[in-house]
């Protein structure tokens, strides 16, 4: 095996982006049109309605988002409509794999470039490559295996690998992983006054407007006989400070959310968050405040709906909960297919009072 050093040396243009990884993350659908194009602008409203609640952060075209039914253009571009259609305070965690690290390194630089934050992905050698960081994704109910705690732990050590999305549902796990990544390099991130991300999207420079701003400058030019031109204002310096982060592990699962926090995740990445933020959120504001009283109740609140639209459901089911909760959801892409009437009545009953 080759010395840790060379492992994890990463490549000179790598540029890091650090991110906080913290509260509850939607893992957003594709909505597609009848004949199966995609249908960009309920995309646009999908994005924007969320981007609205108080979620952390959006994954864009993770397994609830088909990612596996696009091509790479179709790939690229609803990458490109969702980051424009993102508020900037959240954070965007792109899933971009590809059968090739060289294909998916590809798409991890047009993500960069689009304005993401992190990826979501299971090679070491993408991490060595991509100018974002990398989450680790366990799902065994698609891989039919899971990554070995040992093999997590030693890939905490790459300076390019910040975290694990882990899809089991056991919290035990979720605790086995946190105690075995606890000497994991610390990073300094940059957060808000309040200890919220700050996203690369907030940083980056926005293009000047048209404005009725006139500097002093421009008040003294004017005053000579010249001509004082209007300008848009300066945009004031955005507050921010520093946190230190270990390794950040994000559950999967809705069910187990409370206890998943309790035995150290740092937040989570939920299906059903998709259709119903609200009602995830919840959960996870009541454990932030202590109250476990009140994150039980509400957990015990989604449970059963959450079991059966994501857990045995799957992507049909979710897209017909967010038809039913005022997104746009629509039918998924053939092979899958739409949930029947009976089926679509039982989501009904399951989300009468979990309302967005």
């Amino acid at each position: 095996m080759l010395p840790a050093r060379r492992r994890y040396a990463m490549h000179a243009s790598i540029r890091m982006r650090i991110m906080l990884l913290e509260g509850i993350f939607a893992p957003i659908t594709t909505p597609f049109y009848s004949d199966e194009r995609i249908y960009f602008k309920k995309l646009e409203f999908n994005v924007s309605r969320l981007s609205l609640t108080a979620l952390a952060g959006l994954v864009v075209l993770g397994s609830t988002g088909e990612a596996v039914a696009l091509d790479d253009a179709e790939t690229k571009e609803v990458l490109r409509v969702a980051a424009e259609s993102t508020a900037d305070e959240k954070v965007l965690i792109a899933g971009i794999g590809r059968e090739s690290v060289k294909a998916t390194v590809e798409l991890a630089e047009f993500a960069a470039a689009a304005g993401y934050d992190a990826l979501l992905h299971y090679f070491r050698s993408v991490a060595d490559r991509s100018p974002l960081p990398v989450i680790l994704y366990s799902i065994p109910k698609f891989t039919q295996a899971e990554i070995p705690i040992e093999v997590i732990a030693e890939l905490a050590q790459h300076p390019n690998i910040w975290g694990l999305k882990e899809s089991s549902g056991k919290v035990e796990r979720i605790r086995d992983v946190v105690q075995a990544t606890r000497l994991a390099p610390r990073r300094t991130v940059t957060v808000t006054p309040i200890f919220e991300a700050v996203t690369g999207r907030m940083l980056a420079a926005k293009p000047a407007v048209a404005g009725n701003f006139i500097s002093a400058e421009g008040l003294a030019a004017g005053g000579d006989g010249g001509v004082a031109l209007a300008v848009a204002p300066p945009q004031p310096a955005r507050k921010t400070r520093t946190r230190e982060v270990g390794f950040q592990v994000l559950t999967g699962s809705a069910a187990t959310l409370k206890e998943s926090l309790d035995a150290g995740a740092s937040g989570a990445i939920l299906a059903f968050a998709t259709p119903a933020p609200q009602a995830c959120q919840e959960i996870y504001t009541a454990w932030k405040e202590h109250d476990d009283k009140l994150a039980i109740d509400k957990q015990q609140r989604i449970a059963d709906a959450s079991n059966v639209i994501t857990g045995k459901l799957g992507v049909p089911g979710i897209k017909y909960a967010c038809d039913f909760n005022g997104y746009y959801g629509g039918k998924a892409r053939s092979p899958l297919l739409p949930v029947s009437a009976e089926t679509r009545a039982e989501i009904e009953r399951l989300l009468a009072q979990i309302r967005n």
